[in-house]
Order: C-alpha cells, then structure tokens, then sequence
C-alpha cells in the first residue's frame, strides 16, 4: 500500500524490539486482501453466523471512484450507533430530521389531550411528593419570582431560594425535578445531598429581553422534556440583526445540548421575508435517558471503508427504531454503500465500549522481497521474522491511521491547539489546505487566505460534511474565539476529544521510543507496571499500576511485557526515572507545563490512561504461496507480477493495530 512521504517519515523513526532482518512486501493490494473480524467479549468471531460465503462479497462493492458522488443515502428510519462512521452519522441526522418533522405533522391532533394529560400528572406528582404546606410555598415563590422576572428591573443581591426538603428516594427526586421545571420554566432545581432547593432562572429572563414570554417559557418546557428528534419554532422574525441576536445567545447559553437553524417561511414575500429560528437537540446530547429495549436491532455487517479504509471488515452494529423487515426491503440500498448486512435479530440493549474483545486479521501480503542489499534466503527470512514477533511481541505503538493522512497537518497538531484553548488556531489547522488542486482544497486555500466562511462554504464540496460544518458556524458567529468554539460544536463529542487523544498518542509513540532506547528490555527502578495482566487503553484506578523499586529490579521480579506507559491526562503517574523526566520535558516544549488535560469551553476531559508498551499476535499462523498457486485470488489487484505472496492470519487485542505489528515482522513501513 502506497503511504505519503511524511507518514513514512514520522514512523520510520520507531523503534523495533525484535532483531531479525526482515523483508519487503505490500498490503492491501486490494480489499480481499486484508480482512477484518471482530471477536465479540466471548471471543467468538462475529462472522460465525453468516452464511455466505467470503467469495460471494466482490460482487457487491462498486468501483471505490463513485463513493463521493453519492453521499445521499435515503434509509428514512435507518440510524446508526455511535462510534463507526462520521459521514453515515451525519446522513442519519438528515434522515431524523426528516422523520421528526413527519412524525410532528402526524401527532398535531392529539398534542391537547397530550398537554392535559401532562398537566394532570405533573399535579399528581407535587400533591403526592409534596405536603399542602409546601405546595403553597412552593406556588407562592413562583409567583414571587415570576413578578421579579416580569419587572424590568434588574434582580440584585442573591437569588432567592426555596428548599423542598430531602427526598431520598432517587427516582421520586427526578420526578419532582421535571413536575417543577415543566410547570414553572422560569425556575430551576438544584439538588443537594437529597434535598431539593429551587431558585430563579435568570437565563430565562434574558430570553425574555429577546423574544415574548410565550416563547420563553414554552422553549425551556421543551429543553427540559428532551424528547428524541422533537424541535421548537420561535415565531417568525423579519429583523436578521435581531435573528441573530437570538441565535448567538442560544448557541452561547445551551450550545452543548441544541442547535438553532433560520428557515424562510412558505410564500414569503421576497423583499421582506418572514424567517423562523428553529431549535433541535444536538445528536446525543442527552443520550444518558433509557432506550425502550424493543428500539435496538443487533445486526453484524459486512463493509469496507469504515475500520480499514481499503479491507473486507466484518462488525456487529446496533440499529434503533427499525425492524429487521425494514432492513430486508432497503437492503439493495446499503449495498450501493459498499455493505452488506447478515444476521439481523432484535437485542435488548445498545453496543457499549469494553465489549470488543480484540479483531482477527486475515492478511496476505504480495510481492515478497528481501529487504535492500540483504543476500539472505527471503523464505528464510520470513519464518524466523514470524517466529520472532510471536514469541517476542512487537511495540504497541498507536498506527498511523490515528494521525491522518495529511501532509502538513496532522490530528495531533490540531489537539495540541485545543488543550492549549487557541481555538482560532485549531480551526485554521483543521481548513489547512494541501499542496492539490481539487475542489476541497482549493476551499480550504480560499478560506485561509479570505477568511470568508460563507464563500467557502459555498465552495466547499457536499460530501464534506464536517468542513461544511464548521464553516457554517464560523459564518453565523464569526473567525473569533466564540465563533471557532462554537464552530467546533458543531462536532459530536466523540470528534472532538478525537483530537485530543491523538495528541496523547504521539506523545506515547515518542515516550516507548525513548523508554526502549534508554533502557532497553531491562525492568529499571521507576518503571511502571500492571500488576493484573493485560491492559487496554480504557482508564483504570492507579491502584492496578506499581512503581518498580530497586530491589525488585535487581532480583528481576518483572519482564518487560509488564510495563506500561501513561497516556497523557490528568489522572495519571508518569515513572520515576529518566522516562518521567523525558514526560515532563516535552510538556515544557509543547507549552502544556501546567496543562490539566480539560477544555472546559469545549466540554472536553481527557482522564488518561495506560498502555502496555509490548503486545503479542495470539493464533498466528502463515502459508507462502507461489505465483502459480490459485488459491490466492489476485482480483482487483492493482499490482501484479508477484511471485511469491505470504497468507498470514493473528488475532489482536483491542486498541492494537495490525499494521504496527506488520511492521514489526517486516521491518519495513507498510
């Protein structure tokens, strides 16, 4: 597989554990010849229950040159889980949107009856949580607050405060909690240690200064409802100045859980327009509220372009709101994406992270060669390569696939720029053109040298969505440091610590380098360990990981597959040696000495965590087959003339890559 120059240069500075020579060769010639399987927590293969056979795959994948110009997929009710895919995320936002506003046209003649029905139970939830004499109090202080909220003076002094009392029971106190804030929006409930305390929401009388009291209090009822795909419609406005007002203090105030957009009414007169700001929920802003178990459908799928960017990659999904038949009837749809879909059955919950235990790989490599002025026998060199790496392991170095595939900017520049909080400047990396003249880049080069959001936004290709995105929020708020915030709100959560954590693994990239120069496959005093076996890149209590003391280096209680390094964060301990010392050296260089690892104006935590700095292929197994040995298929081959290939087949724990491992039996940039 053909890689840019400077990926080839940033990896071929890391290190090796094993000393064998090695050899050359390609991957990923073509996409059958690097399969992907997910082996579930149990460890069995998620393919297992599929019965058709891998041959028959080819026949659904179009040429990879008629993916951008179909970046439309209609799947109406069809919406995918979080964590696979930014672009189907984004199509599925569509198709909500879409499904949201049918489904609000269809159920406007019962929403009275429902309104009633509300109302009557919010009143049953006060009379019997609430004794008489707290009712009143509790009616009295809202009408207190409602007639300091409509005065147009400014309220001083502390706000006031009325407690409720303890209420222990967890579920009776969330109950009492929305019954207070869906009948009285212009309160707020805080709780503390059990009791319930209720104060004026000033927020909602600097809406007031904005829009009517109508429209005030019925759009805080509907960000406390939080009800899935459901919108709220300001009334129309032909003033864009005061638009605009309105759109900055709701992207400023509740950024993090909606987002507004502005809509020309239907025949409107053209030289005064009546334009409408509507409000929807941000996807997953409030994904912590319970699914209904008969919402998820479990279906394993075969694609390519989603874990591999060219791979057959087998993977167990989760759809919600769909019915196995709605898959079946839509399912020459999904295979215009490249997808396949087997096994689809219905499962009472969603996919969470922790249950992929690890993948397995089946990979063959072609055009096998001996590595540059090496005169050894190369099938010689290719099983002692392998025996090494499976006896010896490899450094679990983060793949290049973290970083991007940019020359000039890579994802790890544009996180060291947000844990610095220079949010204009991680904006501008994120629109940095590269040295192409395509549509996407000629967009980008306008921007940087314009500043002209909405032009390039205009210029800016539809399939990318994210670019298209946040040149959308620069032109609503502006180039400034509350516009490229928001703007970057215009990402999920998942996108944005994305960058973050790619800035921590080049840093755990550089650290191993330097721990496995310094100190070799020794166990020194300072190191650190993991006292119960194998880790994966989730954080874990400190309490799992051991200072190596110098009494335990020189009695040599600990091997090397023992030691991990921190990735970085604010919940971690860096080793007490030279390694430490290198840790916070680097932090002084890239400016982060007193850095906490949280961005708070970005919603962004950054924890840490710990990687074992060894990793072993389990199940490894190898054939070399000949050119003329035709149980190697070379279709859709773009190189040919091979003469002898390798089929080489491991399993892998999660957060391992298996072109890092590659790497390590080749001793060459794959």
């Amino acid at each position: 597989m053909e890689e840019d120059a400077d990926t080839r240069t940033r990896f071929s500075s890391l290190c090796y554990i094993n000393d064998h020579v090695g050899f050359r060769g390609t991957i990923k010639n073509s996409p059958r010849d690097f399969v992907v399987i997910e082996i579930n927590e149990k460890g069995q293969l998620v393919d297992k229950a599929l019965d058709e056979p891998l041959h028959q795959v080819n026949s659904i994948l179009p040429k990879p040159k008629n993916i951008a110009k179909k970046t439309k997929l209609d799947l109406q009710s069809v919406s995918f889980e979080e964590g696979h895919n930014p672009a189907l995320d984004a199509v599925t936002r569509y198709s909500e949107s879409d499904q949201s506003l049918q489904h609000d046209l269809e159920n406007e003649d019962t929403g009275h009856a429902r309104t009633l029905r509300c109302e009557e139970e919010k009143n049953d939830v006060f009379n019997s949580l609430l004794d008489e004499k707290t009712n009143e109090l509790l009616a009295q202080f809202a009408c207190d607050v409602k007639e300091k909220l409509n005065s147009k003076t400014e309220l001083t002094g502390p706000s006031p405060e009325l407690s409720l009392g303890k209420i222990l029971d967890k579920s009776q106190r969330a109950s009492l909690h929305s019954a207070i804030r869906q009948n009285f929006p212009f309160l707020i409930t805080v709780g503390k240690n059990g009791e319930i305390v209720v104060k004026a929401n000033l927020e909602y009388k600097e809406l007031c200064h904005l829009v009517s009291e109508e429209e005030a209090f019925g759009f805080f009822k509907y960000l406390d409802a939080k009800r899935e795909n459901s919108k709220f419609t300001f009334k129309p406005d032909t003033n864009k100045a005061h638009r605009k007002a309105v759109h900055h203090f709701l992207n400023k105030k509740f950024g993090n859980l909606v987002e507004t957009k502005s809509f020309s009414e239907l025949n409107y007169n053209a030289a005064d327009p009546n334009v409408v700001i509507t409000v929807k929920f941000r996807e997953k802003a409030h994904k912590h509220r319970k699914r209904s178990l008969l919402d998820c459908q479990e279906r394993k799928v075969l694609y390519t372009g989603l874990k591999d960017k060219k791979a057959i990659t087998y993977q167990a999904m989760v759809v919600r709101k769909v019915t196995p038949e709605r898959l079946k009837n839509i399912e020459k749809e999904i295979e215009e994406k490249r997808m396949k879909v087997f096994n689809i059955r219905s499962v009472d919950d969603p996919l969470r992270l922790g249950q992929l235990k690890g993948n397995h790989f089946d990979i063959v490599i072609r055009n096998l060669a001996q590595q540059i002025n090496d005169s050894g026998q190369l099938k010689e060199r290719i099983l002692e390569a392998i025996e090494n790496v499976k006896s010896k392991g490899f450094v679990n170095y983060y793949g290049p696939q973290r970083f991007g595939k940019g020359r000039k900017v890579h994802t790890d520049q544009i996180g060291l720029a947000l844990l610095k909080s220079e949010m204009v400047k991680a904006v501008k990396l994120f629109l940095t053109p590269e040295d192409l003249d395509d549509p996407v880049n000629r967009a980008k080069r306008y921007f940087l040298q314009t500043g002209d959001a909405k032009g390039t936004h205009s210029l800016m290709p539809d399939f990318r969505i994210r670019e298209r995105a946040v040149l959308e929020s620069l032109h609503r708020f502006g180039v400034t440091e509350e516009g490229c915030i928001q703007a970057w709100f215009s990402f999920p959560h998942s996108m944005r610590i994305f960058y973050v954590h790619a800035y921590s693994s080049k840093i755990w990239n550089e650290a191993v380098s330097y721990r496995l120069a310094t100190y070799g496959s020794r166990v020194v005093e300072g190191d650190l360990v993991c006292l119960d076996g194998d880790v994966d890149d989730a954080p874990f209590p400190n309490s799992r990981v051991h200072l190596v003391t110098e009494e335990e280096e020189s009695a040599n209680i600990y091997t090397i597959n023992q030691v991990v390094l921190p990735v970085l964060g604010y919940n971690i301990q860096y080793p007490r040696n030279k390694v430490g010392q290198w840790y916070h050296e680097l932090l002084g260089r890239d400016g982060l000495q007193s850095c906490k690892f949280r961005v708070p104006a970005l919603k962004l935590n950054a924890p840490g965590c710990y990687r074992q700095i060894l990793k072993y292929p389990h199940n490894l197994s190898s054939q070399l087959i000949e050119e003329s040995d035709t149980s190697v298929p070379t279709e859709g081959s773009c190189i040919s003339g091979a003469t002898l290939s390798l089929v080489i087949s491991f399993d892998l724990d999660s957060s391992c890559y298996a072109t890092v491992c590659l790497r390590e039996i080749m001793k060459h940039d794959v």
